[in-house]
């Protein structure tokens, strides 16, 4: 993934070997996976007919896997009817969708993959929360006043939680340790008081008079939303100067800022910087703030921390689940020689994958 220099992951030798065995060839990048300390050697004694190619030859083949979406130009160098499989996000990136149309292109999200009751088959959901919070809490720690976050006498941390869905229900279990059960067990061993967190959905999000009270008393404030309309903020930036002055955001839905021919598109909460794995902690004056659109309010600032790939903190342990979560859909996709035979009334996988087709996306 041709990305930020902090983006390291591949996928791993094994699962070259896991595409062979299905019946796949897999071509992969010269160099690939050795940011991650993999050889050549490697792959191939576990996929002995892998061949490894340049950038542009890669994205030539029928079948192109990559986690992060790749880019325009990429994506320009893949075949017309050819299938891009990586997380494209279709709902909250319309000119994404466009783009692959537009090139003729065939599409699975890897993010829209969903079971019958509309559970995510591949995700890493657990590291997204349990990555940030530990890095929120880092931060914490630093602007936390007197007598400090470690000291007994403290009150209890206060953490605003906004969503309460699959990312919700992970967060709740990390701010609760600190992101760092270590930390928490030393904490919890010299009596210092704990953390509470409060979760708020829609209900009370839109109470201008509830949410400012709540925010007054909030030392972190969390976004796990999965808004239905991305054309307007849960928290408007004007609401965060309620925030103490010591209050940290951390950003885990990681929306983008995006103007769309006149329709803005925007954070859940209004005004923090977008943030990657080079740099996903922000001060209320880094120049990240100079490259946020004009139409965001960022009056109010408070230290952030967003990162658009939170599991890719821990590049082995993210890719190795990845890996054994992508096994069983691309044996799908190989057997039936691609998405146009995916039928969304066959078997168990066939049905996850029909849900994240680009051909099923609404025009």
């Amino acid at each position: 993934m041709h990305k930020e220099a902090g983006e390291r992951r591949d996928f791993l030798p094994k699962f070259a070997g896991i595409l062979e065995k299905y019946g796949a060839q897999a071509v992969l990048e010269e160099g690939y996976g050795s940011r991650m300390g993999y050889a050549q050697d490697d792959y191939l004694s576990s996929a002995p007919s892998c061949i490894f190619a340049t950038h542009r030859e890669a994205y030539g083949q029928d079948i192109v896997l990559v986690l992060r979406c790749p880019g325009e130009e990429e994506m320009r160098w893949m075949k017309p009817g050819s299938l891009l499989v990586s997380m494209l996000h279709f709902g909250t990136r319309p000119r994404r969708v466009e783009l692959l149309r537009e090139l003729g292109l065939k599409a699975v999200s890897i993010d829209g993959i969903v079971d019958d009751y509309g559970h995510r088959l591949v995700e890493n959901l657990s590291a997204v929360a349990w990555n940030g919070m530990e890095a929120a809490f880092q931060v914490l720690e630093d602007t936390y006043p007197p007598p400090g976050l470690r000291s007994p006498k403290r009150p209890p941390i206060r953490v605003t939680l906004l969503g309460a869905g699959a990312v919700g229900g992970h967060t709740v279990q990390a701010a609760v340790r600190y992101g760092n059960p270590d930390l928490q067990a030393e904490l919890a061993g010299k009596d210092v008081p704990g953390v509470i967190v409060t979760a708020v959905d829609r209900d009370i999000t839109g109470n201008q008079g509830i949410m400012q009270e709540i925010l007054s008393r909030t030392d972190m404030l969390v976004d796990a939303s999965a808004r239905r309309d991305q054309s307007r903020p849960i928290i408007p930036n004007d609401w965060l100067a309620h925030l103490p002055k010591h209050a940290v955001i951390l950003d885990l839905s990681v929306d983008p800022y995006e103007d769309m021919d006149g329709k803005h598109l925007v954070k859940g909460i209004e005004g923090i910087p977008q943030g990657n794995l080079n740099q996903y902690i922000f001060t209320p004056d880094d120049p990240a703030y100079d490259s946020i659109p004009d139409f965001v309010n960022t009056k109010y600032r408070r230290h952030s921390v967003s990162c658009y790939s939170w599991p890719g903190i821990d590049p082995y342990g993210s890719m190795y689940v990845y890996g054994e979560q992508l096994r069983p859909i691309m044996r799908t996709l190989l057997e039936k020689g691609g998405g146009e035979n995916i039928h969304k009334d066959g078997s168990y996988f066939e049905r996850a994958i029909s849900r994240a087709l680009l051909s099923n996306w609404p025009l």
